[in-house]
């Protein structure tokens, strides 16, 4: 069957699905809608709910408790309020407390208050059930967010205000979010929004409390959220943000390499501009000039020795954060980090009466590019510049379904890719979800980096395409899936290391909860799942069978004991193996946090195709003192051995500091090493057997929202190698300015 078949079949398929009788919604429609007024008087965040206009909002307590316990009575008092004015939302929040010296509150980085007791709104503002904003401030007002969908949850980076204090008896939030900062439904009159308010309470156990309570045998939150309504005529006004941005720098090297001293660099300006324009309040254009891409924080490090696929890395940079979820597929076919040096780039994203659009162009300089297989994948960097681009476009087929379609291209110097396809969400039931996606490729490498990567020359076209059920209840939770990603299938805009293989999964969990009674657990489940995985021609990739129980309770533990056995195919043989895993977290105390995993059993050495017995650990602590300073540790160490033959040994280690001097500033210094030791009888691909790494910043952050920053930084690195101690190798000082300017 060809490509253009396969997509015919698919989109008949979920066109069939999508007729299917519709779900019960009885615990939406018992919500009804809550009318929310409008403020008569102006409203200052700074975390005092004094004025008079939050003495006339709506407002209403947060009843249940809704996890560990199940729609049990709250621990503590909770009170949200909500009202609006023509520019902006407001979600005020009283979190009474019967100890307030036990409130956990920290001044910290944006984003980093999971350990904190924090305050949460949750807004479906296109009341679709699919997507929300959340929008969550610890005690002191620092902020989190993220856009939450079914598929998993976003960064998002929102630009909107808040403030905190503790009090007598707890701790008050504000919270103003512009309009011009949400996506929301485009009419003149009164808006019905889903919502819900949400308190994190961190103690023995973290208690999450909420405003109704949770069904968990109906796999869907979004449609058991309160409805509320009003926001009349509101609109994001001209909503215009330009952000200039300048970065300067200077790279001094160790010229020559390691005998020779440090040469001083040439100092580099670069200026740039990104420019976000809300055509409607549902609909957003993007562009950016000459970007500053760069990356200010390093990446945490990973091992990835004997790591015979590519690393995934997220996504941190603000132009292709804003909308990413309009993107994300079952098939990983967009991911921007792929894109490393744009020149310019352009983005529409918005949705209009169930219309979801998604659309960006950007000019690359580097091209790089990710060569997939079976077994492992490479990486490589194309000469000369490339543009890439796609295009995504979602509509949804009343409550219970959504039809999507996907395409992208990349187009550079003989190269192109170009990738297309349709895929659906259908909910079947209150319990059971069915996703898929087809997609066909069409792509052409250079002759050069066919040859080198043993690529077929001239055009490759192949198909991929994934169908998953999932059946969610309040103890039972089920799945099934399968998946075939064709030999010569690419989507070198997305993420996808492997390719020529067919997967067969199925498994399942049990969980038991406690319904409210004090017992020794919060949380317990004992899941299992098998999977067979071939090429497409029917060689052995991997069978495997999983056993996991997992553990939550006291002192906020975190325990998970997962046995795997797995029979791989590699090099023309098959390996039998059988692994243990073993994590646990914990909180001692309210200030130290520790987590450690063990893994340890038979791993395949893919450099010399021998099975080895492996030892892997991963500690990591992080504490912190007082309000202000933060210290974590953290990092690795495997060995792999074949007997009394060491195959390797790799270590990684990481020690980070954080001074956080207010909300907005804050001074951070961090330290990496990598200590990657093989044996010298084994080729893999190294120009040294002994591989050591280290890297060391010092950044200091002056932050007003997630645009309008600067930093100021300096970094070293310095390698050494099996008869080289380690020596500095370069040096970097910078500094970063952006300004968020609102229109």
């Amino acid at each position: 069957m060809n490509v253009s078949s396969h997509l015919c079949l698919s989109a008949t398929l979920m066109l069939m699905m999508a007729l299917a009788p519709s779900p019960g919604r009885a615990e939406a429609a018992r919500n009804g809608a809550r009318r929310i007024p409008r403020a008569e008087t102006p409203i200052v965040v700074d975390g005092v709910l004094e004025e008079d206009a939050w003495r006339h909002a709506w407002s209403e307590e947060l009843r249940y408790e809704v996890r560990p316990g199940e729609n049990t009575p709250a621990p503590v008092r909770t009170e949200v309020l909500v009202t609006y004015d023509d520019e902006a939302v407001y979600f005020g929040f009283r979190a009474h407390d019967p100890d307030p010296d036990r409130i956990q509150a920290r001044l910290s980085r944006r984003g980093y208050i999971g350990s904190d007791d924090w305050v949460a709104v949750i807004l479906d503002t296109f009341n679709d059930e699919r997507r929300a904003f959340t929008l969550v401030s610890n005690p002191l007002g620092v902020q989190a967010d993220l856009i939450e969908t079914d598929s998993g949850n976003i960064s998002w980076d929102g630009i909107w205000a808040s403030a905190g204090r503790l009090t007598e008896w707890g701790y008050e939030v504000e919270m103003r979010v512009p309009f011009s900062t949400l996506r929301f439904q485009s009419t003149n009159g009164h808006q019905v929004w889903g919502f819900d308010a949400v308190r994190s309470l961190p103690r023995s156990v973290r208690h999450q409390i909420g405003m109704f309570p949770r069904d968990r045998n109906l796999n869907c939150y979004y449609c058991q959220m309160v409805k509320i309504e009003g926001f009349d005529g509101v609109a994001p006004g001209r909503n215009l943000e330009v952000t200039p941005t300048v970065t300067a720098g200077r790279t001094d090297a160790r010229v020559p390499f390691p005998g020779g001293g440090m040469a001083a660099g040439s100092a580099e300006t670069e200026a740039g501009v990104t420019v976000r324009w809300g055509m409607t309040p549902n609909l957003t254009l993007s562009g950016t000039l000459n970007p500053d891409f760069s990356q200010v924080e390093a990446d945490a490090l990973q091992l990835d020795l004997n790591e015979p696929f590519a690393l995934f890395l997220p996504e941190k940079r603000p132009f292709f954060q804003e909308g990413s979820d309009f993107f994300a597929t079952p098939i990983n076919a967009v991911y921007s980090r792929t894109i490393r040096d744009p020149a310019w780039g352009a983005k529409l994203t918005g949705k209009e009466n169930g219309h979801t659009i998604g659309a960006f162009v950007v000019r690359d300089e580097a091209t790089n590019l990710l060569v997939p297989g079976s077994r492992f994948s490479r990486g490589t960097t194309i000469p000369g510049s490339s543009t890439a681009g796609a295009l995504r476009f979602r509509h949804d087929l009343g409550r219970r379904a959504t039809l999507g379609v996907l395409a992208t291209a990349r187009e550079g110097l003989d190269y192109h890719n170009r990738v297309a396809g349709v895929d659906g969400d259908l909910l079947v039931s209150p319990n059971d979800r069915i996703r898929l996606q087809f997609l066909g490729s069409v792509t052409r490498y250079p002759d050069g980096v066919a040859g080198a990567f043993g690529q077929p020359e001239g055009e490759l076209q192949d198909w991929a395409g994934e169908v998953r059920y999932h059946r969610d209840t309040r103890n039972v939770d089920m799945w099934a899936l399968v998946r075939v990603l064709g030999k010569d299938f690419r989507a070198d805009l997305g993420f996808l290391p492997q390719v020529d293989a067919r997967r067969a999964e199925v498994g399942g969990r049990y969980s038991w909860i406690p319904n409210g009674a004090r017992t020794w657990y919060s949380a317990l489940s004992l899941s299992g799942m098998v999977r067979a995985e071939e090429t497409v021609g029917g060689e052995l990739l991997a069978r495997d069978a999983v056993v996991q129980f997992a553990y939550e309770g006291p002192m906020q533990s975190q325990s998970v004991v997962r046995v795997l056995h797995r029979r791989e195919g590699f090099s023309g043989l098959v390996f039998d193996r059988t692994e243990l895993f073993v994590h646990h977290g914990m909180k001692p105390g309210p200030n130290t946090h520790i987590f450690t995993n063990l893994t340890f059993g038979e791993q395949i050495d893919y450099a010399s195709a021998r099975l080895g017995r492996r030892v892997r650990i991963n500690p990591r602590v992080n504490q912190r003192f007082g309000r202000h300073l933060t210290v974590d540790l953290g990092g690795a160490w495997e060995r792999l051995a074949d007997g009394s033959t060491e195959l390797y040994t790799a270590t990684i280690a990481e020690a980070g500091a954080v001074y956080q001097f207010n909300i907005r500033t804050f001074l951070r210094a961090m330290l990496q090493y990598a200590d990657y030791d093989s044996n010298p009888m084994v080729d893999r691909g190294l120009d040294d057997p002994r591989s050591r790494r280290v890297l060391s910043q010092v950044l200091f952050s002056y932050t007003i929202n997630p645009q309008t920053v600067a930093y100021l930084g300096y970094s070293d690195a310095s390698i050494g190698g099996s008869m080289m101690t380690i020596t500095r190798a370069q040096r970097t000082f910078f500094v970063k300015f952006g300004y968020a300017l609102l229109l």
